[in-house]
């Protein structure tokens, strides 16, 4: 069985005006916005959109062993998480609702 991607978190200066601009641009659905990201949603894919000194760019596969790759962080929507790197550096959070 193959892994799942969740969602591809992009940075960005400001929430409101990047969700306006996705939201404007391309048929997707809001699953949540504040200050500091949002989460859209695409047919395929979510798309989170978080500011650089808040969130770091990332995507995020789904896996039920999170503990595997370190203590994971229990976050607002009560998912499990823990970010690794690849090993050119790139940012991986490992999800677990």
């Amino acid at each position: 069985m193959k892994d799942t991607i969740d969602h591809i978190a992009i940075c960005t200066d400001n929430i409101e005006k990047s969700v306006n601009w996705y939201t404007e641009n391309f048929s997707c659905d809001i699953l949540y916005q504040d200050e500091s990201w949002a989460m859209i949603e695409f047919d395929n894919v979510k798309l989170a959109l978080v500011l650089p000194d808040q969130h770091p760019f990332h995507f995020a596969i789904l896996k039920d062993n999170v503990e595997d790759y370190g203590e994971p962080v229990k976050h607002r929507d009560g998912s499990v998480s823990v970010y690794i790197k690849d090993r050119t550096g790139n940012n991986i959070e490992i999800l677990r609702y």
